[in-house]
């Protein structure tokens, strides 16, 4: 049995099933994320584990014991929300200690128990801070840190990057990453940032009206997507069905699949046709209808007589001809064809 096993999860409000049978394993130590858009159930189920939603069927085992109706006090996991939820009138020591003052623990082993938290977010000579003396990066560390001491066997992290900007989040989720590798941490990770996703998580749980539609690690599920939903969640994958390709300047379709999927930076372009022609696979040929500059990643929208195609290569300013309105040719790797299922 797996350390975390979630079996069979139904949760239903006002007559919608928002967890439609969920099951999913965790193993110890392991950093998963629920990844899916707003109203999937991601954060549905993460409230359901911590035991602040209760569930209507199904089960929930943490190292091996029923948790399913305990209250959430006696699950022994840590819960990190999207609002930091601090005490504005606690310093930074007293919002990490909380927990612990609550269950009376020794002041001399709260002190130490705190001070390696402090240590280990890097907030040292912030203790006596107050929270609206800090940045929204150090509050969500603060945050993070309260959880933390109190060791619980799994901690739950509710969206905790989304109020930050670009910068800080990229730092922090590095972070929160390197802390859980150092501790061993058993992790659960709600999100519906696909980048995020990708960068921290050891494996992803992709989910869609209330199911998991995929799971895997983060090569997986980028590389291989097995539904129409997952290619257009992940990435920017170029999604069209067999119907759509029929009579266009395209030459190599495969001959097996209704629906595809095709990476943009799997697609070469080139102003000349030799430099494709040559190679086996799917050519086609059409123009330029947008180039944007995406920092170092140039992004084309090629027109294929009305087939919308969008391709990304590394941004080199010195690359000349793909400008819009330039005709060019394609060209697919016949690998890089993926057969997906279409989502409902």
């Amino acid at each position: 049995m797996s350390f975390v096993e979630i079996s069979n999860v139904v949760k239903t409000y006002h007559q919608v099933r928002v967890l439609d049978r969920v099951s999913l394993s965790i193993e110890k130590g392991e950093f998963i994320t629920l990844l899916g858009p707003s109203g999937c159930g991601k954060s549905t189920l993460l409230r359901a584990i911590a035991g602040l939603n209760p569930i209507d069927e199904g089960r929930i085992m943490v190292g091996g014991r029923d948790i399913t109706h305990l209250p959430p006090k006696k699950r022994d996991v840590g819960m990190v929300f999207q609002s930091y939820a601090l005490f504005p009138n606690m310093t930074v020591f007293e919002n990490i200690a909380f927990g612990l003052k609550m269950e009376k623990l020794d002041k001399k082993e709260i002190r130490r128990a705190v001070s390696e938290m402090i240590s280990l977010i890097e907030l040292e000579g912030k203790e006596n801070h107050y929270p609206h003396e800090l940045s929204g990066g150090q509050q969500q560390r603060v945050a993070l840190a309260r959880s933390l001491v109190k060791e619980p066997t799994v901690l739950l992290l509710d969206e905790p990057l989304s109020a930050l900007d670009a910068q800080i989040r990229r730092t922090l989720r590095n972070e929160i990453r390197t802390i859980q590798k150092r501790l061993n941490m058993t992790t659960i990770f709600v999100t519906h940032d696909q980048e995020e996703a990708l960068a921290v998580s050891d494996r992803i749980y992709v989910m869609n009206h209330g199911t998991i539609e995929q799971h895997g690690t983060p090569q997986e599920i980028y590389i291989s997507p097995r539904s129409e939903f997952v290619a257009n969640f992940i990435g920017n994958y170029n999604v069209w069905s067999r119907e759509q390709l029929l009579h266009k300047p395209i030459r190599g379709i495969p001959d097996r699949g209704e629906l595809f999927a095709v990476r943009p930076e799997a697609i070469h372009i080139s102003t000349e046709p030799d430099r494709t022609g040559a190679q086996q696979g799917i050519v086609a040929e059409g123009f330029i209808s947008m180039a944007t500059v995406l920092g170092n990643i140039m992004r084309y929208e090629i027109d294929v007589q009305g087939l919308q195609v969008t391709v990304d290569t590394l941004h080199r300013p010195s690359v000349e001809g793909l400008t819009p309105g330039a005709p060019v040719y394609l060209f697919v790797p016949e690998s890089e064809w993926k057969c997906i299922e279409r989502s409902i």
